[in-house]
């Protein structure tokens, strides 16, 4: 069987929010391949609970939900694109109404109205949701809307393993300073063919990297494999020191894969964080007490562990009837439930759990990355707007808002694209050499060690020393899975664990070059903020460096 070419007009490598948003509306303008993991569209907009944050009440006001996210992200975001997300909110969410979404309402007084919730470090009910199962509805509905349009092809168990660019042409000469994505390298897992998917336009929407870390409340495809590809490439990254522990995973003995998530949304409805005997430990430690932001509510969790040597803390609701509980809680209710836990009778177990990064392939406001015909939407950009720590509910609509300002530009690019481009002929993937890795277990335990460590050493609490130790310790591991790579037959696991071993590098590189605490990022060796507000920003070839990142471009 020989390797396929597959032509479009844009390449969508990922099947989230954002990815299915973009791929709706640009199949106005042309062609459209959507390349995904996995048969079922998991995702972490499946994984989604607590909602879309929006202003949409006469009681709330842009600027109330501005400030709520810059002083969430510990002043680092950039105002201008905090902005162009707040105010572009309202009319991104009545789109995903018009294609079919079902948000949950309630009676108003000219009748239904959305039901707005909170969520910590907002200072107005402003959480659009779909009971518990925001994400889950979203994705239903977009997937709906996609199945309708012929200009899109859906290729499902499908794994990106790097981007075309001119590095792959190995054409002797002059050196160009611009990289072009002409495309990407695509593994099908069903065959074991990696073919190339040529494309004028190519979109990122590729997620997070969760999996990266032992606990997390990712899918298992969160590895991380957009940020990985376009680092590869050439691409500037940024801020990937800012990993987002979510406080309240739900802790179970048993726990073998992702955490269940605990939706910030159940403190919104007056949930409260208590220790083993049963006392309240968020008092006197913010304003907002339960509410506060999720940095600083997951680090006094991790405190409350280490100081009394437990495994877990609790969340309180047996204020709340089983009632109300089924009824804005089902998801949650029936999992706790299956744990043997009533949550409307006892307090839920909980852990923080890796949850949401922060950074990521560095994109303008119009989502565009410093690679040419390369754009970067969702979890897997670093747009500016979540600044040292994201504020809930502000990822879905990230994603959806980007993945608009894309599209804004997607007609303009073609024209650009067709008068000034032809799309190179790549070479097939070269697989000579390679043979089929027997002994799938030591591929295993390089993954368990990579979580372990960046669990052990990169976790809600740093120093210096821990760091350093990561960084020894990764260059070693990720020198062992090279040689996997290379010498081994592709398989998405190969190339998962090789994602997994760049982003776990990226992230201890970027925590080791910050040298204050902000945000997400806590190293107990520089306890306080630094004067300036800078970003860490990564490339390959070069040292990290501290610099204002300018999104106006």
């Amino acid at each position: 069987m020989r390797p396929k070419k597959f032509k479009s007009d844009f390449l969508v490598i990922g099947s989230g929010i954002a990815g299915l948003a973009f791929a709706i509306k640009a199949s106005r303008l042309g062609t459209v391949n959507i390349v995904t993991k996995k048969k079922d569209f998991d995702s972490n907009t499946n994984y989604a609970q607590g909602g879309i944050a929006s202003v949409l009440s006469p009681e709330d006001s842009f600027e109330k939900h501005i400030e709520d996210t810059i002083k969430a992200g510990a002043g680092l975001g950039d105002r201008t694109t905090i902005e162009l997300l707040v105010r572009s909110g309202p009319e991104r969410i009545r789109e995903l109404m018009e294609w079919g979404t079902q948000f949950s309402e309630k009676e108003g007084p000219g009748g239904r109205i959305l039901d707005l919730g909170r969520e910590g470090g907002h200072s107005k009910n402003r959480i659009v949701h779909a009971r518990d199962l925001t994400g889950q509805e979203v994705e239903r509905a977009l997937l709906q809307k996609v199945s309708e349009i012929k200009n899109i092809q859906l290729f499902e168990d499908h794994t990106g393993v790097d981007l075309l660019t001119e590095h792959q042409l190995k054409k002797k000469g002059k050196k160009r300073n611009a990289i072009h994505c002409y495309g990407a390298y695509i593994l099908d897992n069903t065959t074991g063919m990696v073919n190339t998917f040529n494309a004028k336009m190519t979109l990122l929407a590729t997620g997070g990297v969760g999996q990266v870390y032992l606990h997390t409340t990712n899918p298992e495809i969160a590895t991380g494999d957009g940020i990985a590809m376009a680092y590869r490439a050439g691409a500037l990254i940024a801020d990937m020191e800012f990993i987002q522990f979510h406080p309240t995973a739900l802790y179970s003995p048993k726990q073998t894969g992702p955490c269940f998530l605990i939706s910030e949304a159940v403190r919104g409805e007056g949930a409260v964080l208590v220790n083993k005997r049963g006392e309240r430990f968020m008092e006197n430690i913010h304003p907002l007490k339960d509410l506060a932001p999720r940095d600083i509510v997951a680090r006094t969790i991790d405190m409350e562990l280490k100081k009394h040597g437990v495994t877990n803390v609790y969340l309180d609701i047996t204020g709340k009837s089983k009632k109300f509980l089924m009824q804005r809680f089902p998801h949650i209710y029936a999992q706790c439930l299956e744990e043997g836990i009533d949550m409307s009778k006892e307090p839920v177990p909980v852990v923080p759990a890796a949850h949401y990064l922060c950074g990521g392939v560095v994109s303008d406001r119009d989502a565009k990355t410093s690679i040419e015909n390369l754009y970067v939407s969702g979890e897997a950009s670093c747009t500016g707007v979540h600044g040292a720590n994201r504020l809930a509910s502000n990822s879905l609509l990230e994603g959806i808002v980007f993945s608009h300002r894309a599209y804004l530009q997607a007609e303009e690019h073609l024209k650009k694209f067709n008068k000034m481009h032809v799309i190179p002929e790549f070479p097939n993937w070269n697989k000579a050499g390679t043979f089929d890795l027997e002994e799938w277990v030591l591929v295993q335990h390089d993954i368990e060690d990579v979580k372990r460590l960046m669990w052990d050493y990169v976790g809600i609490v740093r120093s210096d020393k821990r760091l350093q130790k990561a960084h020894k310790r990764i260059l070693m591991l990720a020198e062992d899975i090279h040689d996997y790579y290379k010498k081994s037959t592709i398989s998405s696991r190969i190339v998962e664990l090789r994602n997994l071993a760049t982003v776990a590098k990226l992230i201890i590189r970027s925590a080791l070059a910050r040298r204050d605490s902000i945000g997400l990022h806590y190293n107990s060796d520089h306890p306080t903020p630094g004067t300036k507000k800078v970003n860490v920003v990564l490339q390959t070839d070069h040292e990290p460096r501290l610099m204002k990142l300018d999104r106006s471009r």
